[in-house]
């Protein structure tokens, strides 16, 4: 099996859908030796902000000396980066390794695995094999029912939470909460961030009830840190608290020497006069908005967006259009991907361009460029930005 062969193989997977329950991903991972058992986890949940919390937590270990597994979902490019080790993803020949030892267990199941839970399963044999001492761990969706939720972390992560995948965790900010909070472990410490009081106090509850000592970040930084935008101080609050709950120990020489290498692409990412940012829900809409203000005040924005149908789109749209200028409608490469005819109405007087490749060509002197909407399109920017790095056939998997 060659590398392309390994990604075509997962990308076939999806006809099995989304499955929530932790039967069959216990059931493959039992069928593995259980590698979860012999790791050390950082479990991470929430609507926005798990995956900066995520990077800088993973910066901040490794300068303190531990061997760190990160997983993170989706990839912007190229598979590999889902399952890094000490900053470094995988490589394709491990990708293929996994997938081929995999593949017969996957059949041996009761129900055969999707995709996010074959997925999973290769970052716990990885980071098994590579004996990392501790694995920041990222939910894909939710986490109660999650794939990752087979865990027993040293800390459970609850970054801020809000609307989005709605059709699966609920339509309320509580409802969505309790799928989030399902991470916390009984007698496992638990942070979160300040929340709306609905998902507050859902949080509080099942912490309670688990007997987990919860520590609430209401303070952000007091400095700021090396990602961009206010949001991210209260990030940066919460990756230290999560440190410390867990035990980790690191110095504060250890701790900024981290936060300066933290790297965490498609947020607020600054490429030349082009800022990628993957938001697409409506908080994630208004955080940019506002960051945008923040850092490029009165700067003319030539908004890029291309979003997926199954998202909170207008929403987003109504809080980004101020911000624009100038607006160019696109597809995402994914085939949830809502049709530019479509999306265009959202915006008065806005253009459709076939691909984010030509609507960055109809940058004019002196603007911005705001690549947005999907963290897929955020992706296919970055091939075009920067080329001749390693990428996958199939955008589409991701």
């Amino acid at each position: 099996m060659t590398y392309p062969e390994a990604i075509e193989y997962l990308h076939g997977i999806r006809v099995f859908g989304m499955q929530f329950g932790l039967e069959t991903m216990r059931d493959l991972a039992g069928r593995l030796g259980n590698p979860q058992n012999r790791l050390r986890f950082l479990h991470i949940a929430g609507t926005n902000g798990k995956g900066s919390v995520a990077a800088m937590c993973a910066a901040v270990l490794r300068a303190a000396g531990y061997r760190t597994g990160l997983y993170t979902s989706p990839h912007l490019v190229s598979f590999c980066e889902r399952f890094q080790v000490n900053g470094t993803p995988i490589a394709p020949a491990d990708v293929v390794r996994l997938v081929e030892r995999i593949a017969p267990l996957r059949l041996a199941c009761a129900r055969e695995p999707t995709y996010f839970e074959t997925v999973t399963a290769i970052a716990l044999e990885y980071f098994r094999e590579q004996q990392v001492d501790i694995v920041v761990w990222e939910t894909g969706l939710g986490g109660r029912l999650d794939a990752t939720n087979i865990v027993t972390p040293a800390v459970a992560v609850i970054t801020s939470i809000g609307f989005d995948h709605m059709q699966y965790l609920g339509d309320t900010l509580a409802k969505i909460a309790f799928e989030k909070a399902g991470i916390i472990k009984t007698g496992i410490p638990t942070v979160t961030v300040r929340q709306e009081p609905a998902a507050m106090q859902v949080i509080r509850e099942v912490a309670r009830d688990c007997g987990s000592l919860l520590t609430e970040v209401d303070t952000p930084v007091s400095f700021e840190p090396p990602l961009a935008g206010a949001h991210q101080r209260w990030n940066c609050a919460v990756a230290h608290a999560a440190l410390r709950a867990g035990g980790f120990v690191f110095t504060e020489e250890q701790w900024q020497t981290g936060l300066a290498q933290t790297v965490w692409p498609g947020r607020f990412q600054v490429i030349g006069d082009v800022v990628l940012d993957g938001a697409h829900n409506p908080a994630g809409a208004a955080v940019l908005a506002a960051t945008l203000r923040e850092r490029f005040p009165g700067r003319p924005v030539l908004l890029i967006i291309g979003v997926l149908k199954d998202k909170d789109y207008r929403h987003v749209c109504e809080t980004l259009a101020p911000a624009a200028r100038r607006v160019v409608c696109v597809p995402v490469r994914n085939e949830r991907t809502l049709p530019p005819a479509e999306l265009v109405k959202q915006f008065p007087a806005a253009m459709i361009a076939a691909d984010v490749r030509e609507a960055l060509a109809k940058c004019q002197s002196g603007e911005l460029a705001v690549v947005t909407g999907s963290l897929f399109l955020v992706g296919e920017a970055l091939q075009v930005l920067r080329p001749g790095g390693v990428s996958d056939r199939e955008m589409t998997l991701q």
